[in-house]
């Protein structure tokens, strides 16, 4: 059965998470990785290393598919946990690390993300 399709409102927040959560996951590899593994290119346009894209494409199309994007707060927060174990590990690591400095590198992004909106 396919997905119904989500509201404008729901849509641009869909979109949005995504788009967070690549730069938090392009934020941490460029921190954690070398310019020259960074050879390909996250949702948000930002260049990452091929195990970072893949954690990216992961956490973009788990966030296309999350049927509780109009109601939920956090990922954390959800009863529903679509992240393999391994992966959430790999999330939480980024999230750490990228949750504190997105204010100084993408502050409109981080402040959104805060409040949810």
């Amino acid at each position: 059965m396919p997905k119904a399709p989500d509201s404008p409102a729901v849509a641009r927040r869909r979109e949005r998470e995504k788009r967070v959560v690549s730069q938090m996951i392009a934020l941490s590899c460029r921190a954690h990785h070398q310019d020259a593994a960074r050879t390909e290119t996250a949702y948000c346009g930002e260049p990452v290393c091929p195990a970072c894209a893949k954690l990216d494409a992961f956490a973009a199309r788990r966030t296309e598919l999350c049927p509780h994007m109009a109601t939920k707060t956090s990922c954390n927060r959800c009863a529903t946990h679509c992240y393999p174990p391994a992966m959430r590990e790999q999330i939480r690591a980024v999230m750490r690390f990228a949750s504190p400095r997105m204010l100084l590198h993408h502050p409109i992004a981080a402040v959104r993300h805060l409040l949810g909106t």
